[in-house]
């Protein structure tokens, strides 16, 4: 007999939302460095990567929104930096996510 399989669909949808705000090359490239770095203000991360200020903010909100990033003032200063637990989660979570 074929043992039952269930799916947790909330944790399913969260796991896809995050693989969604990551599966994008330039989303991709901001983690990387922020990976290298730990810590970069928006002015420091469009800089790194050669791209229009309102791009990089665009995809930050994007990565931060979906739990992939973290932010912090300082000062008149925004730093963001990779929420450690986040892509270890993607992948617990798509493990655990069948029974």
């Amino acid at each position: 007999m074929a043992k039952e399989i269930v799916l947790d669909i909330v944790k399913l949808e969260a796991a896809a939302s995050k693989l969604r705000a990551i599966a994008h090359p330039m989303r991709i490239a901001i983690i990387d460095l922020l990976n290298e770095k730990k810590k970069l203000s928006v002015t420091e991360i469009y800089e790194y990567l050669k791209i229009e200020q309102a791009a990089a903010s665009h995809h930050l909100n994007i990565l931060k929104s979906k739990g992939v990033l973290l932010s912090k003032r300082e000062g008149k200063q925004i730093h963001y930096s990779v929420k450690a637990s986040a892509l270890t989660e993607i992948v617990q979570c798509i493990d655990k996510c069948n029974g």
